[in-house]
């Protein structure tokens, strides 16, 4: 359904706002990073079936670009995303490819640029509080505050949503099923994680069961406490 609403939105010109909408709603950006475009489309389609329907495919996947055309055409209702982007020609290869959203690690204006003419989303990543104001200020959809194991955890997400109590924050580092809900309560508006989701050994062995009970879990975990929050 998210996919076929974003696909729908695009002709009116508001895919952007129908990715960014999808994000807010599951609350959870998995990231790929496996070893073969095999893997990839293994973990991205049992994440689907355990409903989350959303997924960042990093351009260190070997093959990475034939991974976001796969899972971008045909039936699946995907909202697919490019992770690990470094400049606007590789912005560009993954549009082109199909990506829906655009996510790096650190902050990039031409890329943040280019995705807004383009209807994309984007996702940069930032740490400091610096770094944070620098990033909003070239208007991203989200900022991922990246790696927050090294810096708190959940509590420097709490100290950020202070001094930016608006700003659309994805947590992502350290998140695992005994954080991810301290993650939510501290202000996060979605976690990112991957080998916590998606364990190596699970893609090794194609261990669907696994990784749809994981996706179960997290998005149980997301809703309670996205839910508890906004109570409180």
């Amino acid at each position: 359904m998210l996919h076929r609403q974003a696909a729908s939105n695009e002709k009116t010109g508001t895919r952007r706002d129908a990715v960014r909408a999808a994000i807010d709603e599951v609350g959870i950006v998995p990231i790929i990073r496996d070893s073969s475009p095999e893997d990839a489309v293994f973990a991205a389609e049992s994440l689907q079936g355990g409903g989350i329907p959303i997924v960042e495919v990093t351009m260190t996947v070997p093959g990475a670009i034939k991974v976001l055309l796969e899972l971008t055409t045909g039936d699946r209702e995907l909202i697919v995303g490019a992770g690990s982007v470094l400049d606007v020609e590789m912005a560009r290869e993954c549009m082109d490819a199909g990506a829906m959203f655009l996510a790096s690690a650190g902050f990039d204006r031409e890329i943040v640029e280019f995705a807004a003419q383009h209807d994309l989303v984007v996702v940069p990543g930032a740490m400091t509080p610096t770094e944070i104001m620098a990033a909003w200020k070239a208007r991203p959809d989200f900022i991922r505050v990246f790696p927050c194991s090294n810096v708190g955890g959940a509590s420097y997400i709490r100290d950020l949503r202070r001094p930016f109590p608006h700003l659309p924050l994805i947590a992502a580092g350290g998140v695992n099923q005994q954080t991810a809900g301290d993650f939510f309560q501290a202000g996060a508006s979605a976690i990112s994680l991957g080998g916590e989701l998606l364990p190596r050994e699970a893609i090794d062995l194609r261990q669907e069961k696994r990784i749809l009970e994981l996706a179960r879990r997290y998005r149980m975990i997301a809703r309670h406490h996205r839910i508890a929050s906004a109570v409180n």
